[in-house]
């Protein structure tokens, strides 16, 4: 009986649409005018013009409280002159017409009034409503930060949810064939415990989670509001579906929510395949790092043995030899000492390309190390009737001699290799602005412009018959690895100039003060 009574008499939706408030109001206005029409003015019926501007207030708008307003007053003035034309005027009737004036204004006064704290409560609803909104999408956004794979999404999706909607329970997984599958979480609310709420893992769905109502978009409510569903796209496997139990806001804001956490899905799967591919090419970098490493490291004992051979077989061990075949020694001697070089720097390469270089470091003499170099380049010096022109300031820097040793000599060995015969050789050092500069110039071809950008590459050369391309490489990266740089230019008398410039940390001994002149080597 309650239930069809509340069916009959259903409470109107309030504010009125226009056509029903003008209808209502107006019907009743024609009403009231008619009655104090046809009765006697001492009945004081106008005071009932107030009902229809009283009623004006349930609209949307203060328009048809002021139009109401101004025909309640103008139709009990045309009441009170059609009285008094039909049964006089007394001072009394003038009286009770304008207290019903007076009425109709003072109703009419205060409905706008409660029409406009009506609006500014209206007004500060919504403001509250756009605020905690905005509130809870923050807290959103801040719970869901950072780079985040599939897996880490789904688990701090159904946490965020939980706090933004103030959940018993918050469950997410992928749904394939109607089940319930992995990345998977499960988050409850303060003081649930986990046997109030059974996980849905691995287990059929109720066909009432996965029928989404016609129009409903991906967010829909289901066990008469108990239970809020939604699905999240993803391109590969199953849709992500959102089971959220008893939440505490308002599906729209729901709704929004899952409609922010959508991009951050769809980030997430960019991520993944990010991390699959960097893992990939990790692997490959890794497995070339080791093949290289072992063939060096492997090639080297054979060679050094060769080595201790041949030296042997030209010292005469194995007894006379004839000159032909001790110029072939001596040539398979040569190429062995190639072939050790280029193991050696196979070696260096995989060090610095792992990053797995040296860290100790030692205070070196920068001078000592070059004049040493030039040293054990002098027989191929002498060979190329070269003239080297050295002027080396007393130079120490901080760093790994070994390695620092290895991009001198490449340096130097590039300039013996391309100087043309009887040409000059220029090499010196020097410290400016705390720096060690080591310039390398020679007279040779040089390297063309097209080539230039390539020049420190790995296995780029300078162009033909430029060697493997990886000394000049390894200069680049240990003086990299020093702080430092390495650059080529090509200055105005067409000579070939490389430059190493290295930080320096450490003040030279006394004893290394002073600068070598010209010397023909």
């Amino acid at each position: 009986m309650r239930e069809t009574l509340r069916l009959l008499f259903a409470p109107p939706k309030l504010p009125l649409q226009s056509a029903t408030l003008w209808a209502v109001c107006l019907t009743l206005l024609g009403v009231v005018l008619l009655i104090d029409l046809l009765t006697p003015a001492s009945l004081v019926v106008g005071t009932l013009l107030t009902v229809p501007v009283a009623l004006a207030a349930l609209g949307s708008s203060r328009r048809p409280v002021l139009i109401l307003t101004l025909l309640g007053v103008l139709g009990s003035l045309v009441a009170a002159l059609f009285n008094a034309r039909a049964d006089g005027f007394s001072s009394a009737d003038l009286s009770n017409r304008i207290v019903s004036l007076l009425a109709i204004l003072l109703v009419g006064g205060l409905t706008l009034r409660s029409r406009e704290a009506s609006e500014r409560a209206v007004q500060i609803a919504e403001d509250e409503r756009q605020l905690q909104r905005e509130r809870l999408l923050r807290r959103l956004a801040e719970d869901m930060g950072g780079p985040l794979g599939q897996a880490e999404f789904v688990e701090r999706a159904a946490t965020a949810l939980q706090r933004l909607t103030g959940a018993s329970s918050v469950e997410v997984g992928a749904v394939e064939k109607a089940i319930l599958r992995r990345p998977h979480a499960l988050a409850f609310a303060p003081g649930v415990e986990a046997d109030d709420h059974r996980s849905h893992l691995n287990s059929r769905l109720p066909l009432e989670y996965l029928a989404q109502p016609v129009g409903a978009g991906d967010v829909w409510a289901a066990d008469g509001g108990a239970l809020l569903l939604a699905r999240l796209r993803r391109t590969e496997g199953g849709d992500l579906l959102l089971i959220v139990y008893r939440p505490q806001i308002p599906l729209a804001l729901t709704a929004e929510a899952v409609s922010a956490l959508q991009p951050l899905l769809e980030r997430t799967a960019l991520l993944d395949d990010l991390r699959v591919q960097r893992q990939q090419v990790s692997e490959r970098g890794e497995l070339l790092r080791d093949l290289v490493y072992a063939f060096s490291h492997d090639l080297r004992t054979p060679l050094l043995a060769n080595a201790v051979n041949m030296k042997a077989a030209l010292r005469g061990a194995y007894g006379p030899l004839p000159e032909t075949y001790l110029g072939t020694l001596e040539n398979g001697l040569e190429s062995n000492a190639t072939l050790l070089a280029l193991a050696e720097k196979l070696l260096l390469v995989t060090k610095y390309e792992s990053g797995e270089a040296d860290d100790l470091m030692e205070e070196v003499n920068l001078r000592a190390l070059v004049k040493s170099v030039l040293e054990d380049l002098r027989p191929r010096i002498e060979e190329r009737r070269l003239i080297v022109e050295r002027d080396l300031e007393a130079v120490r820097l901080w760093g790994r001699p070994h390695d620092l040793r290895r991009a001198v000599q490449n340096l130097l060995d590039n300039a013996v290799k391309f100087s043309p015969l009887a040409s000059t050789l220029r090499v010196s050092l020097g410290e400016e602005d705390s720096e060690a500069i080591l310039s390398v110039q020679d007279e040779g071809p040089g390297v063309s412009a097209s080539r230039q950008p390539q020049l420190f590459q790995r296995f780029r050369g300078g162009g033909a018959g430029s060697g493997t391309g990886l000394g000049l490489y390894l200069t680049r990266r240990i003086a990299e690895a020093h702080g430092g740089h390495v650059r080529y230019t090509r200055t105005s008398k067409n000579r070939s100039l490389f430059t190493l410039t290295l930080p320096v940390t450490g003040e030279p001994a006394p004893e290394e003060l002073g600068s070598g002149g010209k010397a023909h080597v």
